[in-house]
């Protein structure tokens, strides 16, 4: 029986991703989708609008509707609760979640 080092199979297979991440981000950015750079938060700590490397701010709606459309990089939209929410990309890179980005 083979013994498997479990911890060294998912340490190349995140670093993998990690790759992967960087490939697709250059890929994103040169497709001139832009990117989130900032978020507003309301009270309860929910994102509610978006700023982008271009300067343009966007409503959560607004940010939705183009990150389906791929204009905006690094972020997946997903189907729960009923309703379309808008979420980083999860690439392994904490600094770049969107809950992570400075407010504006």
């Amino acid at each position: 029986m083979d013994i498997k080092d479990y911890q060294q199979i998912f340490n190349e297979y995140k670093h993998q991703g990690e790759e992967q991440a960087k490939v697709e981000a250059f890929d994103n950015v040169s497709s001139g989708a832009e990117e989130i750079v900032a978020v507003r938060k309301n009270d309860d700590g929910d994102l509610i609008a978006f700023k982008t490397s271009s300067g343009r701010e966007l409503d959560y709606v607004t940010a939705l509707n183009e990150a389906k459309g791929g204009k905006l990089a690094h972020v997946d939209v997903f189907h729960k609760y009923g309703r379309d929410i808008l979420r980083s990309e999860p690439d392994g890179v904490k600094e770049n979640n969107l809950d992570n980005l400075p407010q504006f």
